[in-house]
Order: C-alpha cells, then structure tokens, then sequence
C-alpha cells in the first residue's frame, strides 16, 4: 500500500481562519485535496481532464500597434563588401 504525499504550499492562506503557509495539499483518485493543518478547513476538487484556458492578462495580450506593424525582413551587410 502506498502513502499519499502531502505538500504544504509556500504563500498561502487558509480561507477560514486566515493562517498563512499552514494549507497541504495532494491528489488521490482523481480528486484534489485541500486541508488547513491549524483549523478545520477541509476542500476537495474534482481533477479535469481539459486544461483550464488561460486568462487574458495585460502581460499575454498583444498590443493594438503589434498588429498594425508591417513585419519586414531584416537585411545584415558584409562591412567588407562595396555591393549594395
């Protein structure tokens, strides 16, 4: 039989009494399992099989002035050579 491990994870508070860095965390059967180790905050969710699209943020967003710019290759000289 083997044991499950359970991970505390760095940053964050409990929801019910507000302790930080006292949540762990692990995963059996398909299930996500969320336990504060100070109070009696208990969560389980549901693993999905689809990954979560991304949220639209002003860092993965590209600019309006990104897409009006003309891409256009860029052309490197031989400083040696006279040719054009």
């Amino acid at each position: 039989m083997s044991s499950t491990v359970k991970r505390f994870i760095a940053g964050v508070t409990c929801p019910r009494c507000a302790a930080m860095d006292r949540i762990r965390a692990w995963e059996q059967n398909g299930i996500r399992y969320r336990e504060c180790v100070s109070c009696d905050f208990f969560e389980q969710l549901p693993i999905e099989d689809e990954a979560a699209p991304e949220l639209e943020t002003r860092v993965n967003q590209v600019r309006e002035e990104q897409k009006q710019r003309d891409v256009q290759p860029v052309r490197i000289l031989d400083p040696g050579r006279s040719d054009p």
